[in-house]
């Protein structure tokens, strides 16, 4: 058992699978980028699976974007969200 203990485990949510289509990446294209296993792709998508910090940065690199872009502590809204402004009320 590690000497450090561990707090509650916080769920760590990503945009992988909406960058990696937006991109036009299959899950095999992306795994041989930032070289994994396409399975560990696919469990990163399901949340199965939390990346290590280099492959959250490799992942990152790949999509050039920060890793607060790709990853966080809460879940994403969807991107439509901030496109789409309810309309303004008239008086």
């Amino acid at each position: 058992m590690s000497p450090v203990r561990r707090g509650e485990t916080l769920p760590i949510f990503n945009r992988i699978r909406v960058l990696r289509a937006d991109r036009g990446l299959s899950r095999n294209q992306l795994a041989e980028l930032v070289e994994v296993n396409p399975q560990t792709i696919g469990a990163l998508e399901r949340g199965d699976h939390y990346p290590s910090l280099d492959l959250a940065f490799r992942i990152c690199d790949v999509f050039g974007l920060p890793v607060e872009a790709v990853f966080a502590r809460t879940e994403f809204a969807p991107l439509s969200a901030g496109l789409h402004r309810p309309a303004p009320k008239e008086d």
